[in-house]
């Protein structure tokens, strides 16, 4: 059935009649590095980047890279997820952009006015450590619950809007993972614009997808805890309006799940309308699984690109779940072969005719 997790490295799988023909970029979590390759696993162009790998790297519209460092001597970069810069590089990795901020964690959004969307954490006020974990102590030894802001910064690195967590009393009401540490308290790995202008943003420790009103600053909607989700990934939302999500399965609620699945949601009836959870329609649940990182994408065609992180493997399916491409990251040419698995943050694909790809490859 060809489920290549860890002996076999490269593309294992290609279905040219099925597959969603174009490029895919994915972030190593080993190195600092960002690779473009073919459907074929060819490397079409390999960024080397100056700063080990903080979360992901995205091809913009404009053929740029835009790309999360982790600042290895930064005051919080013991903390998952820690970053601390953002880097724009051209095609050949020369530097256009960045931005730096101690405080910086996982990915980024570019936005339609040219702004990005970035994650920040803050320190979290003594008196509502005390509502969320009354048995917690704050004092100078780093004992502190970081908190979130959801910040848009302009291209001159001006934070012009700021969304702070611990502001919303339902927030701090919410079911948070009991078997997670408390140095961060929503733990948010992922947000996105909508067409409307509001946010989408993922909260993995309140297994929690939820929508941010732009103007009002209010949560409009909310969904996954508690029992829908476990430390999900990646949420993203459709042409249909639905939102698609990579739910890790990592700490599930009341449950003893070990596998991962990627699911869609109509956010107007809270249901599930499309689920993967792994080969022979979910009988095979136990060899899809990745507790961190991963991502998942819906392609033009209908078929799903889905990222396992922490084996590297990375896929396509069709809307009935079959794989019709398949490939696992391996460090170089002499390790195709071999037993340990290189995980990777997270894996897109550009069609041939995106305009980040214009003028860059021969079609």
């Amino acid at each position: 059935m060809g489920f290549a997790r860890t002996s076999i490295k490269g593309v294992t799988i290609y279905d040219s009649r099925k597959a969603y023909r174009g490029l895919t970029i994915y972030t190593p979590v080993e190195g600092n590095e960002v690779l473009l390759i073919d459907m074929r696993g060819n490397i079409v162009n390999k960024w080397k980047m100056k700063y080990k790998a903080g979360y992901n790297g995205e091809l913009l519209p404009n053929g740029r890279l835009l790309y999360t460092g982790k600042i290895d001597n930064g005051p919080l970069k013991d903390l998952e997820g820690a970053g601390g810069i953002i880097i724009e590089v051209d095609w050949n990795g020369k530097v256009l952009w960045e931005y730096r901020d101690k405080n910086l964690h996982h990915g980024f959004y570019r936005m339609k006015n040219g702004n990005t969307l970035v994650h920040e954490w803050v320190r979290m006020p003594e008196e509502i450590v005390m509502e969320i974990k009354p048995d917690y102590t704050m004092d100078t030894n780093n004992q502190v619950i970081w908190s979130e802001a959801i910040q848009e910064i302009t291209p001159n690195g001006k934070v012009i809007w700021e969304w702070i967590a611990h502001e919303h009393k339902e927030l701090i009401k919410s079911y948070r993972c009991l078997l997670c540490p408390y140095d961060t308290w929503l733990h948010a790995n992922g947000c996105s614009e909508l067409p409307s202008g509001n946010i989408l943003v993922s909260f993995a420790k309140i297994n929690t997808v939820a929508i941010i009103d732009k103007k009002s600053k209010d949560i409009k909607w909310s969904w996954g805890s508690p029992g829908e989700l476990a430390h999900q990934h990646s949420p993203s939302m459709l042409e249909s309006g639905n939102i698609l999500i990579f739910d890790n399965g990592y700490h599930p609620f009341g449950m003893a799940q070990n596998y991962s699945r990627v699911l869609e949601i109509d956010p107007k009836s809270n249901k599930m309308v499309w689920s993967y959870e792994g080969p022979m329609d979910g009988d095979m649940k136990m060899y899809f699984y990745s507790s961190i990182y991963s991502n998942c994408q819906r392609l033009p065609n209908g078929n799903t690109l889905i990222c396992e992180g922490t084996s590297g493997r990375i896929f396509e399916i069709t809307k009935d779940g079959e794989i019709i491409w398949e490939y696992v990251h391996y460090l170089d040419q002499k390790d195709k072969i071999g037993s340990r698995s290189f995980p990777v943050y997270s894996a897109y694909r550009y069609g041939m005719d995106y305009s980040g790809l214009k003028n860059k490859i021969e079609n």
